[in-house]
């Protein structure tokens, strides 16, 4: 019994993996994760078949609640290891940020993920996507052959274009409450409109579509493309940068709407006015 015991710890000691549980909680740029140790090693030679095979946990990084610490992006983080369950790539429709994914797949060593990210430029010179089947936002365009170069370049440039009628119609409102303050009559300077938040009303994907990355989803995280929201609202808050956008992407204002009250900071009518108001603007693509 004792030999056996020893030969088992001699092994162990010679395999790292074996060291680790099977669940591993994983801290990844401040989002916590719970997955399974093979889950982790899938993808061999990637980096974290590297780390959770070749390494002993004494020698990974952890935080102060001892789970394994990965100073990388951690809401990206989920697709990675969405891809290291199964080996499949499935995004949301209109996902903005598949270029910042494929670096994470660079960086993780997952080559195949990274190839079904990146942009490739075909024969021409003409720019087309390499898709996964599995690829909702995109799985119209599979590849770019000889017979198919027109018709996936007039769809490449379609989707950089989003003024081109090919585009889908409807509404968004944009909507922001300010304040301003009007000096008594014998002062020359005045603090001029503060804008507090810039709010986004609308369909989804028109949402994402205009505004991208600017777009602050917090309120209303995993909103559907095709269904309605009123609680986005932008990472910025100059009211013209919001219209070049809309500008852009071949909007136009169809009406606006606005109420504004009127206090004093006191009882002393000659003291400053602070102006508050609301007002929304509709713009239109047809």
């Amino acid at each position: 019994m004792a030999l056996a015991d020893t030969e088992r710890a001699a092994s162990s000691c010679g395999d790292p993996s074996a060291a680790f549980s099977d669940i591993i909680e994983l801290n990844v740029g401040g989002q916590v994760y719970v997955t399974r140790h093979k889950t982790l090693i899938a993808v061999p030679d990637s980096l974290l078949w590297n780390m959770f095979s070749k390494k002993s946990p004494k020698e990974l990084a952890r935080d102060s609640k001892g789970r394994f610490f990965l100073d990388r992006d951690g809401f990206l983080f989920r697709y990675i290891l969405d891809y290291l369950r199964d080996l499949n790539l499935v995004l949301p429709d209109y996902f903005p940020e598949k270029s910042r994914l494929q670096r994470e797949a660079d960086f993780f060593q997952l080559r195949d993920l990274a190839k079904r990210l990146s942009p490739r430029v075909s024969k021409d010179n003409s720019i087309c996507e390499e898709i996964s089947q599995s690829d909702p936002e995109d799985g119209g365009l599979q590849g770019c052959s000889s017979s198919d170069t027109l018709r996936a370049a007039s769809v490449s440039s379609a989707m950089r274009s989003p003024s081109l009628d090919s585009r889908k119609s409807g509404y968004i409102t944009i909507g922001y409450r300010g304040s301003y303050t009007i000096g008594r009559d014998i002062q020359t300077d005045a603090k001029f409109r503060r804008v507090a938040r810039i709010t986004v009303c609308g369909k989804t994907s028109l949402a994402k579509e205009v505004f991208g990355e600017t777009l602050n989803e917090s309120r209303d995280p995993d909103r559907p493309p095709e269904r309605y929201t009123s609680r986005y609202y932008l990472k910025y808050n100059f009211l013209e940068q919001a219209f070049d956008k809309l500008t852009e992407a071949g909007f136009h204002m169809v009406a606006c709407s606005s109420t504004g009250t009127c206090a004093y900071t006191s009882n002393d009518p000659n003291e400053d006015k602070i102006w508050t108001s609301y007002t929304e603007y509709v713009f239109c693509r047809e």
